[in-house]
């Protein structure tokens, strides 16, 4: 178990829809163990894969004293409610702009066993769901911002210390239903 260096916003990693977990092995339990301690010492809220620069359909969740993970996870949404507020990412450090998510969401999947496993989550834990699931198919937080939201975390963005112009980054447009910034399930 070890923390490891999280990929910022620009690293291509990030753009790249993960791939499902096949092997329930000793090696996909290290990455969880790896996923939750950076996690922790970041004091994030979740941590997908990706971010450390692994390809695979898996994250980590410490909400509310809930401490977890989810492997290959696919998303159910009960009810239309809505919630608004602000949202960061421990790949876009110490940025946060209000972005529009589900109130509620049921997440499906398995344990670093293989077992079957469901969330359902409220509030902060559903908003940390469908962003760490997002992150397993390519999209950030920002994507879900409308287009002057955009702008201005771009702005805020490109002026961080931590900012690399070398490598440009790509902003794309959530790939979800249109008239629709959620989707209705993966």
């Amino acid at each position: 178990m070890t923390v490891q260096p999280i990929r910022l916003f620009g690293d291509p990693v990030l753009r790249t829809p993960a791939d499902p977990v096949v092997d329930f092995d000793v090696e996909l339990r290290k990455l969880i163990a790896d996923l939750t301690d950076t996690m922790r010492d970041s004091a994030g809220a979740g941590l997908a894969a990706p971010q450390l620069g692994v390809g695979l359909r898996v994250f980590t969740f410490d909400v509310d004293d809930v401490v977890g993970h989810l492997v290959n996870p696919v998303l159910e949404f009960p009810d239309a409610e809505e919630q608004d507020g602000p949202e960061g990412c421990l790949s876009i450090p110490g940025m946060y702009f209000d972005t529009k998510r589900r109130q509620n969401v049921i997440a499906k999947g398995f344990n670093g066993y293989g077992d079957p496993l469901q969330i359902v989550g409220t509030g902060l834990m559903a908003r940390c769901v469908q962003h760490e699931t997002d992150h397993l198919d390519g999209v950030l937080f920002i994507d879900r911002l409308d287009p002057a939201g955009r702008k201005e975390a771009m702005k805020a963005i490109r002026q961080a210390e931590w900012y690399d112009d070398a490598a440009p980054p790509t902003v794309k447009v959530s790939p979800h239903a249109a008239g629709s910034p959620f989707g209705l399930g993966r």
